[in-house]
């Protein structure tokens, strides 16, 4: 394999991004350093100490709430085209800062170089789609039942708005919220993954040059770190109207059930179990393209990554054939070398996961066609890289029906006509996002009928992994049924208020009713 040495430029991104040997774990754009334990961020990449952070303490969390609180009562005043100014000026500073922030995402993540680089032009992206909609964000007017009235509804924001992401994408998720958030003239709290917490203080950094050079309060945006139980404050507490969750399915529904309790607002981003069915009209060159990068992209890791090819019987030798040959070809590497396709794994423990998935395939009756295993030797010793597997089994097999967070791709086949491999695609309990390949215009339309594909997100002779940011992008079913980044979404960060207005000196009741006094 190709080796890249450590001159590869992450130091002068690191110093480009602000971030520091020591950060602070809690932050509302100072420099004010928490109280709490250290959590130390290594690289997959090759096991370095890439720096510290403190965690969030109930006092620190105390005073990023007085700062956010306080924040949103200017900043909900202000405009919303005002507010999208701001929002485009923060996209500008990313546009400024990409290759640094993406080298620092491909670092600590483990994602390639140029993943890294198209999760900070999501950021961006999102930022443009807020700015244009910092212009419209509308309600709706409608006739009254009584004469010289008039009925009209509106959106308001909410106040604070939590945010937990996770580590396959340690920045474009907060922007997704985030920039719809502070349009919407929310404010924002974000817990970033404590495996990714630099990605946090580097995108906080931005956003506080932001806010300086504004002259706006530094609390439209806080920053907590670390594990579940910095979370659970925010979870827990009821000045937090809308909680935003993107992780496993176990987190999500910790999260649903705690945030219910209080009868508040969650959006949840949780687990994806998705597949491509393969028919006997699809082009077996574009889906070779969208299967291996579906698989095998950051290393298995995006939520939308397939899992599952349902392949049909007449051309599963010819499909399976051109996988094997397919992942002949696959580097693996340092992510930040572009000639490798396939960086690490987050950690050993992810580690340990993929293992064991191929080991209860192969005991419930799999084969392994596409051998796997962890790598080590020169330019693997931070023990997080492996090789991405492929393997033959069953849809009800066990590990076929839980989400695999790792490369490896299970081959399923069927048989008969399209609607036995859409009844094979939704038997699992995800429902993230799908995929058909096919050339009949028959088979399309059923897979995207009202008794095709249940999931959130449902493609046409494309993979299913990746997604713009023009439409709502979430799932269904164990996915949690949220929305974020376009379309309507923004809806989900304000609340709904219907308003009637009397332009008369007389007072009649609705539905007729008789009051005389």
């Amino acid at each position: 394999m190709s080796t890249v040495a450590l001159n590869f430029g992450i130091d002068e991104a690191l110093q480009i991004l602000g971030v520091q040997a020591i950060n602070e774990g809690t932050s509302t754009g100072s420099n004010n350093f928490s109280g709490g334990e250290i959590i130390e961020s290594f690289s997959p990449v090759d096991g370095q100490l890439i720096g510290k952070v403190k965690t969030t303490t109930q006092a620190d969390y105390k005073k990023v709430m007085t700062a956010a609180t306080s924040a949103f009562q200017v900043w909900r005043v202000m405009p919303a085209p005002q507010r999208g100014e701001i929002v485009r000026q923060f996209g500008d500073k990313l546009r400024e800062k990409k290759e640094a922030l993406g080298k620092l995402v491909s670092y600590e993540m483990g994602k390639s170089y140029q993943e890294g680089l198209g999760e900070v032009q999501e950021m961006i992206d999102i930022c443009d789609f807020a700015v244009g909609l910092s212009r419209q964000l509308h309600g709706l007017t409608m006739h009254s039942e009584r004469p010289g009235h008039r009925m009209y509804e509106q959106y308001h924001p909410f106040g604070v708005v939590g945010i937990i992401s996770a580590f396959n994408f340690p920045v474009a998720v907060w922007a997704w919220n985030t920039a719809l958030a502070w349009i919407c003239g929310d404010v924002c709290i974000w817990k970033p993954s404590e495996k990714t917490p630099m990605c946090g203080v580097a995108c906080q950094n931005i956003a506080a040059e932001v806010f300086a050079e504004n002259n706006l309060p530094e609390g439209i945006s806080c920053l907590i770190n670390g594990d579940y139980k910095v979370g659970e404050l925010m979870t827990k507490d009821t000045r937090v109207p809308l909680i935003s969750a993107t992780g496993s399915t176990r987190m999500g529904k910790i999260v649903a059930k705690e945030v219910a309790g209080r009868l508040g607002k969650s959006l949840l981003e949780l687990g994806g179990n998705n597949a491509i069915i393969v028919t006997p009209d699809a082009d077996i060159k574009m889906t070779i393209i969208g299967a291996v990068f579906g698989a095998v992209g950051t290393a298995g890791q995006r939520c939308t990554s397939t899992r599952r090819l349902i392949i049909h019987e007449s051309v599963y030798d010819k499909v399976k054939n051109a996988l094997v040959d397919a992942y002949k070809q696959l580097r693996i590497g340092n992510p930040l070398d572009e000639n490798n396709h396939v960086g690490p794994l987050i950690d050993t423990d992810a580690v340990k996961m993929y293992t064991e998935a191929l080991e209860k395939v192969v005991q419930e009756g799999g084969n392994i066609i596409v051998e796997g295993g962890v790598l080590s030797g020169l330019g693997y010793e931070s023990g997080c890289y492996v090789k991405p597997a492929i393997a033959e089994a069953k849809p009800d097999f066990e590990i076929v029906q839980h989400e695999t967070f790792a490369p490896v791709l299970y081959l399923l086949k069927y048989t008969g006509p399209i609607e036995n491999a859409i009844a094979i695609q939704n038997e699992v309990a995800q429902g993230l996002s799908s995929a058909i390949m096919t050339n009949n215009l028959r088979e399309a339309e059923q897979f995207l009928s009202h008794a095709g594909s249940d999931c959130g997100i449902a493609n046409v002779n494309i993979g299913t992994s990746g997604a713009e940011i023009g439409g709502a992008f979430g799932g269904e079913k164990e996915t949690g049924g949220g929305r974020e980044s376009g379309s309507d979404a923004w809806k989900v960060y304000m609340r709904r208020q219907t308003n009637t207005i009397n332009y008369t000196t007389e007072l009649p009741l609705a539905q007729g009713i008789k009051f005389d006094l």
